[in-house]
């Protein structure tokens, strides 16, 4: 096989085909034009450094046993270990992990985090499973993980369709494994394990403090702006909460039931308690139901993405009503929506591996307190958060002021960039 052959092989038609990674790699190509990246970089810096799949049997309660796939996609290792989330979820599959693990590398490398990028993943539905069936598959997947993971090769966190139990759960089957607590190999678990106060409020905190950022860069008065919010998850929710204390006005906000509108505001408070009960936004009485396609056109100042990938497309995105665009998703905007936004410079866009960063800046420090056993309060979290999202913000808009390019591109290359010099001046073993 030549090394052209070698290339294709591995560049996604058998292992990593998926619409996400298809999307990772060209924005990546994208960036390494920019960077006038030499093409024997390219392949090096692109492709993940390790991939697994894991078969998963467990006992389901009624006592029969199903067999569920599992992933794990270690992105490159250059500047320490590496570091993601692990998801639950039924559509989850190698190529979007993947993708995903290569959005967290270049989100480390422009916060300057001593990681590369990771995620994991289960294709199941976990709302389908009783406590004791997730924690089965949970221990399950650890344990077949055991000989790819540690606090100084690959630290996860909680994402998608998992939370700190899980954590816990995983923690403990590594801690039996190795004979001894353990803290340091996952990060987002509950604080009297060893967790960090401020992380599960961490991303959605970032989130309204850099829109807080944008809105001063454009000139937006927060008491006069309203905002709509898709995906009322942990995330979502949170970055609602953080917007309404600048004084901003959430006029919408969606989960995977529905979506709600209330042209005077929705009253967080009540939501929550409704939401607690519910599981879900739908059915609260205060705002009239909208479809997903009517809230993403909802006339706003600010549309905050915060459910899965690919949500902002080409046939939408010349629909969005707003001034800024904050990605507290993963790769919710495609290629093809990109190419629109960059014709609309009334929209500012704050790219997601910039936007969501406060999540894996958090579970950095929480990875920091558990080697050093010494914790810090929450507010010495969020002053250390608020200082490191905001060197990123001021290097990536500089950045993008200086070289006329969009939001997005400056945050790549920044990252990017990082990863190669990295990769460059530790060298190939030989």
């Amino acid at each position: 096989m030549s090394v052209a052959e070698t290339l294709g092989f591995f560049s996604g038609v058998q292992f990593y085909d998926h619409p996400s990674f298809r999307m990772a790699c060209q924005q990546f190509d994208t960036v390494a034009e920019h960077l006038q990246m030499p093409e024997s970089d390219r392949a090096w810096i692109k492709f993940p450094k390790r991939s697994l799949t894991v078969a998963l049997p467990i006992q389901r309660d009624d006592g029969s046993m199903e067999v569920f796939s599992g992933y794990r996609v270690q992105h490159h290792l250059a500047l320490g270990p590496t570091k993601g989330g692990l998801r639950y979820h039924p559509d989850v599959t190698l190529g979007e992990v993947a993708a995903l693990a290569m959005w967290m590398s270049w989100k480390c490398a422009l916060t300057g985090l001593p990681y590369g990028g990771a995620k994991g993943g289960i294709a199941c539905d976990p709302r389908a499973l009783s406590a004791t069936e997730l924690e089965r598959l949970t221990r399950r997947y650890t344990q077949e993980m055991i000989p790819f993971i540690g606090p100084q090769i690959d630290i996860m966190a909680p994402d998608v369709g998992t939370n700190e139990q899980t954590m816990a759960w995983m923690m403990d089957s590594y801690s039996v494994h190795m004979g001894h607590t353990v803290p340091s190999i996952v990060t987002g678990k509950p604080v009297g394990l060893g967790g960090s106060l401020g992380r599960r409020e961490a991303t959605g905190r970032g989130v309204g403090y850099l829109i807080n950022r944008a809105m001063d860069t454009i000139g937006l008065n927060s008491s006069q702006a309203t905002a709509v919010v898709q995906g009322f998850g942990n995330v979502g929710s949170v970055a609602a909460f953080s917007l309404a204390k600048y004084g901003v006005k959430i006029i919408a906000v969606s989960d995977v039931n529905g979506g709600l509108f209330n042209s005077k505001g929705l009253d967080l408070y009540q939501l929550e308690k409704h939401v607690a009960q519910r599981k879900t936004v739908a059915g609260f009485s205060e705002a009239e139901p909208i479809t997903n396609e009517q809230l993403l056109a909802t006339p706003c100042e600010i549309l905050v993405p915060a459910a899965l990938e690919r949500q902002i497309t080409e046939a939408n995105a010349g629909k969005i009503d707003c001034r800024i665009l904050a990605e507290a998703a993963n790769g919710p905007t495609t290629p093809e929506a990109d190419a629109i936004l960059d014709r609309r410079p009334e929209v500012f866009v704050i790219p997601d591996i910039l936007c969501n960063a406060g999540g894996v800046v958090v579970s950095y420090f929480e990875w920091v307190q558990d080697l050093q056993s010494f914790f810090w309060t929450e507010t010495e979290v969020m002053d250390k958060l608020f200082r490191i999202l905001e060197g990123a913000f001021v290097q990536t808009l500089n950045t993008s002021r200086k070289r006329k390019i969009s939001m997005r591109l400056a945050a790549l290359s920044l990252g990017v960039k990082r990863v190669q010099e990295a990769k460059r001046a530790r060298g190939l073993f030989p």
